[in-house]
């Protein structure tokens, strides 16, 4: 492995496509395969997910993906890039656990979210847009819980800071680390420009996912990364297209299996005029939300030394899954449903299913 990937992936970046990685059954000297290939298809949400519902707050539309009707409402926000599919896995593996609501929105110009301005990444936007589906969807005050992975869980804590949930009772953080994240931000740019710019279909897309370690589970990134592309405006033809279909929805969408047919749904290289507001004082911040916090994390060499010192102070729980990667809540998803269902019972915040 080149020291740029072995850099990468010790700070928590989606890493590089390996060179010349693309066999999916193991071959003979031969040249016959053998072997069962891997199904790359696209899994529907309504495996995980229970209902849909596209939530308006004046002039933006935020879709948003449920999975339970009682008990502590935990509000999930995505990574960039990602959307609120990233914890469809995940929230079926917690509901089987505990009594809880799974809430998880596409944030502001990412997923199937439209809003008056999607270019608008600041911190200040999306914990406001935080803040206003939460209000939308919680009327009777319910207990929250927010879970923020990477991009997501600095939101979560701009979030927290704002007063405006006022029944806020905990704040889980997944592998983002002011520090580190801080100095990965001049390096954002290369790993953004080496992954692929397109995909022929959905199927190419999530084997791609799977063998660039992106997402190293493959159930996950089969009902994931339908929610971070988008069709291409003038996709190119060639003179054998196939074509298949997506259920997305109710809806049937056809896909046409050519080349440049699917693009990534955001920019994240025009959003780096906001990373760093999205990371700067982030550890300090984390640390003064006085609700009960978890910091889980893919290794221990991300911590930076204000959390160190927060973590021996007893400032809040760490959680280590050392075999993931910076997907943590998709690589292991089961793992995190355990760590989270016993941190909120723990706190009392959360029952075990009966």
């Amino acid at each position: 492995m080149s020291s740029l990937r072995q850099n990468l992936l010790k700070q928590g970046l989606p890493p590089l496509p390996e060179p010349g990685s693309h066999p999916t059954t193991r071959s003979t000297s031969s040249g016959a395969s053998y072997g069962r290939k891997r199904d790359y298809s696209v899994l529907p949400w309504k495996n995980y997910f229970e209902q849909v519902q596209d939530v308006n707050t004046g002039g933006s539309t935020f879709r948003v993906y449920m999975r339970g009707n009682t008990g502590t409402k935990i509000v999930f926000l995505h990574g960039g890039g990602f959307s609120g599919l990233s914890w469809a896995v995940l929230s079926k593996c917690l509901t089987d656990i505990i009594d809880c609501q799974c809430i998880a929105p596409d944030l502001r110009g990412h997923g199937s979210s439209n809003t008056d301005d999607d270019s608008n990444l600041s911190a200040q936007q999306l914990a406001s847009d935080v803040c206003d589906i939460i209000e939308e969807l919680n009327a009777d005050g319910s207990p929250i819980v927010l879970i923020g992975h990477s991009m997501g869980g600095a939101i979560a804590v701009h979030t927290s800071l704002q007063n405006r949930i006022h029944s806020l009772v905990a704040l889980i953080v997944i592998d983002v680390v002011e520090g580190t994240a801080m100095a990965s931000l001049n390096t954002m740019h290369r790993v953004l420009q080496d992954r692929p710019t397109s995909f022929a279909s959905y199927e190419r897309a999530n084997e791609w996912c799977v063998k660039s370690g992106y997402v190293r589970n493959l159930e996950s990134a089969r009902v994931s990364m339908v929610g971070q592309l988008k069709k291409a405006e003038n996709p190119t033809s060639t003179p054998h297209q196939s074509i298949s279909t997506v259920n997305e929805d109710d809806a049937q969408i056809t896909v046409r299996n050519s080349t440049s047919c699917l693009v990534w749904r955001t920019n994240l290289q025009a959003s780096s005029q906001f990373w760093e507001g999205w990371f700067k004082g982030l550890s300090a911040n984390f640390l003064s939300v006085s609700a009960p916090k978890m910091l889980m994390l893919a290794g221990v060499d991300r911590l930076d030394r204000e959390l160190t010192i927060g973590q021996m102070q007893g400032k809040f729980q760490m959680q280590v899954l050392p075999k993931s990667g910076h997907a943590v809540h998709e690589d292991c998803p089961q793992k995190v449903a355990e760590a989270i269902s016993n941190f909120l019972k723990r706190h009392r915040l959360a029952n075990s299913v009966s």
